[in-house]
């Protein structure tokens, strides 16, 4: 050993590397400890704020425009709750009205929309996340270029003859016969077999409904027609309509020409048997139509005119009206000497003014008044009412439908407002 080379004992060589080890492991614990400091100022992706989960559909969808007025009409939440405060409203301020699901998640609105009007949804919803969104949004429903109207000849409660048919009178041509149809709900109660059938266009176009017999006295009808919304074909329907009324008592006036009379029955039993005289028959217009005809009107005063037989505005008392053609049940003083032995009216049936009156205080509309013993038929030439003079396969082929609108239920029709169903604004 050089004694010049300093010496160093086990104690401070080991003294030394645990020294050495020490301040390693002090330098790697810094180096570690900035690791996690800079992990601890870093941002990940994950960590960004999430929106909220509660996602809301419109139907229709916002900005929509020409929205069918009649249709689903709603609001719906996923992952979420619809709060009590959504509401559709229109243009003015109006809100239209709606119902919450059981669950809160769809709103629905119930009533029809108004032909160009806008609408506009508010309100919120709240997602499952606990955080509030808005309801939003507006669209602007269909405006059609024009509307059709119809006018039911039969109003509500009201008490008719076993005969009357229903009449359906549109201002426009109805193309799209079935479609209208097809919107039509009529029963009976008890059940009746009955027919739609469209009749020639008179200002517009026609639609009745008549029963293949006679009605029962009692029976209950009634008639929903869901019009509002649909294409007619030149035309849009502008309301709904309905009407419920009843068939009364049984009333047929049985009228054979050559008897110069005519013989009232109620209920199967005579009620009144009052001579007449029926047209004269020497020309065509002066014949009183043979065929069921059906009492449409009545007036206590009326003016009558026929310009072929040269006569304008002779006053008449009680006068029924049984066809369009100027055929009516009134009383004539003129013919009273000839009533009950000779026909030579212009073609109505003429009584005394008493009898006149006693067979006016009974009638009403939907009578049957059976004419027979004449050389011309009832036809549609006569006027507006003459479905009875049309046999049964002939009237139904008449239905733009063939055997799907014959009416055979008693089961009573939806009620809608008589009248017409207003839309939504």
């Amino acid at each position: 050993m050089n004694s010049d080379e300093p010496t160093t004992n086990a104690d401070e060589r080991s003294s030394d590397r645990v020294g050495r080890v020490t301040r390693r492991t002090a330098i790697g614990a810094m180096a570690i400890g900035a690791v996690g400091v800079a992990a601890a100022c870093s941002t990940s992706k994950d960590s960004k704020p999430k929106g909220p989960v509660a996602h809301v559909t419109y139907s229709p969808a916002a900005g929509a425009t020409d929205v069918p007025v009649v249709g689903k009409v709603s609001v719906t939440v996923a992952q979420g709750t619809l709060n009590p405060d959504v509401k559709l409203t229109n243009a003015q301020g109006k809100v239209i009205p709606g119902q919450l699901s059981p669950d809160r998640t769809t709103y629905t609105v119930s009533d029809p929309l108004g032909y160009g009007m806008q609408y506009t949804w508010s309100g919120t919803a709240t997602g499952t996340d606990m955080k509030v969104v808005p309801v939003q949004g507006a669209f602007t429903a269909f405006k059609p270029k024009s509307l059709i109207n119809v006018v039911i000849n039969i109003g509500d409660k009201q008490e008719v003859g076993i005969a009357a048919p229903l009449i359906l009178t549109f201002d426009s041509h109805v193309e799209n016969k079935a479609a209208v149809e097809k919107a039509l709900t009529l029963t009976t109660t008890p059940s009746a077999e009955g027919s739609w059938a469209w009749l020639p266009d008179d200002g517009g176009s026609r639609l009745h409904w008549r029963s293949k017999e006679y009605l029962e006295p009692g029976t209950k009808i009634s008639m929903t027609a869901k019009l509002y919304g649909l294409d007619h074909g030149g035309g849009f329907g502008s309301s709904d309509m309905s009407t419920d009324y009843t068939i009364g008592r049984s009333q047929i006036v049985k009228a054979e020409a050559s008897s110069h009379q005519i013989v009232v029955e109620r209920g199967g039993s005579v009620l009144m048997t009052l001579p007449c005289s029926y047209g004269e028959g020497d020309v065509d217009r002066n014949v009183t139509r043979s065929g069921i005809h059906v009492v449409s009107e009545k007036y206590e005063d009326f003016y009558m005119s026929n310009p072929a037989a040269g006569y304008f505005n002779v006053h008449e008392r009680f006068a029924v009206r049984i066809s369009n053609n100027g055929e009516f049940i009134h009383a004539n003083p003129e013919t009273v000497g000839v009533q009950g032995s000779a026909n030579v009216t212009n073609g109505c049936i003429n009584l005394s003014l008493s009898n006149a009156q006693q067979y006016f205080q009974t009638a009403i509309y939907g009578d049957p008044v059976e004419v027979s013993g004449t050389r011309i038929d009832l036809s549609a030439a006569d006027g507006d009412i003459y479905d009875w003079a049309i046999d049964w396969p002939t009237w139904k082929s008449m239905s733009a439908l063939g055997d799907e609108t014959s009416s055979q239920t008693t089961t009573p029709a939806p009620q809608s407002t008589a009248g017409g169903v207003k839309p939504a604004g």
